[in-house]
């Protein structure tokens, strides 16, 4: 257990941080779930719309420092490479 008052404080602050990154996390996975599942209804509009919005969310978790940089796009491309397959083979 902490002793020092600067441990402590490092303690709360760590736990609020946590908790913090880990709603953006489970909110980044929840749209990607979404997006998922419009893809797999095979609707490309509402997959695009899916997708839009999965991509703003992740680049937002991104920009608050939740996950890297290389993490964001390649999560990203990984979502494009999948709706870029719906739509080739509707095609």
């Amino acid at each position: 257990m902490a002793n020092s008052l600067s441990a402590k404080k490092r303690i709360r602050q760590n736990e609020k941080r946590r908790l913090r990154n880990k709603s953006y996390k489970s909110m980044m996975k929840t749209y990607t779930k979404k997006f998922l599942m419009a893809l797999e209804s095979g609707n490309i509009e509402e997959a695009e719309k899916k997708f839009n919005e999965a991509v703003k969310i992740i680049y937002k978790v991104h920009s608050k420092g939740v996950i890297h940089k290389n993490q964001a796009a390649r999560r990203v491309s990984r979502l494009a490479k999948k709706l870029q397959a719906l739509k080739n083979s509707a095609a």
